[in-house]
């Protein structure tokens, strides 16, 4: 088997993985700091567990949840897809284990934004769904991209978990750390050192990324917000004028005009 071989795979699944993570973790964030929740405490334990679990056990409960008599698993074997110990098992073990950091990241992020720029927003008349992807989601961007590439790197060493629910198979299973488990343990120095290189340089430009996404700012996109040229109204300014402004100045006129 080619050595190259775990690290496609792990490519692949902390790939797939970080798609759902980031989704589930941007949404579970939104929704965790939108507003007060029913025991917002007891969801967000449940939800930052996976941080402090060690991944064996982690991957024990994986084990119980999608094994051939667990709840999930059950259901699967009937539908003929069955999980465990498959690359699918992989990527959910690395989903579990990276979705805490994620969903912190997006937290931090999300209550980072300044209230004034979203309420800008509200007074120019934008509802709240545009207001978190023009305002919000650009403010926020900095903090969710590092959430996403820290949730990346947690996948792609994710080695406790997905011993448990996927295996060491070579080829079918077996990523980066597996692969350097067994390399250590069958004495392939030369596999393992590929490994290890392989390794330390894709962490080192995932810190690169990390340290860049904390220094950049991206701008939001309000409408109206542009600057004007001196004796100008900014362009779109009068279909962002509030509903009434205008007959309350015709009606100003007319009061002046009464007055002469």
């Amino acid at each position: 088997m080619s050595p190259w071989q775990p690290v496609l795979l792990s490519l692949r699944v902390a790939s797939i993985a970080t798609l759902f993570t980031f989704a589930v973790g941007l949404f579970l964030a939104r929704a965790m700091t939108r507003k007060k929740r029913a025991l917002a405490g007891l969801w967000e334990a449940l939800i930052l567990m996976p941080m402090v679990l060690p991944p064996t056990i982690l991957g024990y409960l994986l084990l119980l949840f999608f094994g051939k008599h667990g709840p999930a698993g059950i259901i699967l074997d009937r539908l003929g897809s069955p999980v465990i110990f498959t690359w699918v098992a992989a990527v959910i073990a690395s989903v579990v284990v990276s979705l805490p950091l994620m969903y912190q990241s997006c937290k931090a992020a999300l209550r980072g934004v300044d209230a004034q720029y979203e309420n800008a927003g509200r007074t120019l008349g934008l509802g709240e769904r545009r207001i978190f992807h023009r305002i919000t989601l650009p403010l926020a961007a900095p903090g969710i991209i590092s959430g996403t590439v820290l949730s990346f790197a947690r996948a792609l060493g994710e080695f406790g978990a997905t011993l448990m629910v996927a295996g060491n198979i070579p080829g079918r299973t077996q990523t980066i750390p597996l692969a350097l488990y067994s390399a250590v343990e069958g004495g392939r120095e030369a596999e393992a050192r590929l490994l290890l290189g392989v390794t330390v340089a894709l962490a080192f430009v995932l810190v690169l990324i990390v340290g860049y996404c904390e220094r950049v700012t991206f701008a939001p996109a309000v409408p109206g917000r542009a600057a004007a040229a001196p004796g100008k109204a900014p362009r779109g300014s009068a279909a962002i004028a509030p509903a009434g402004a205008g007959s309350g100045a015709k009606a100003g006129q007319g009061r002046k005009g009464g007055r002469r």
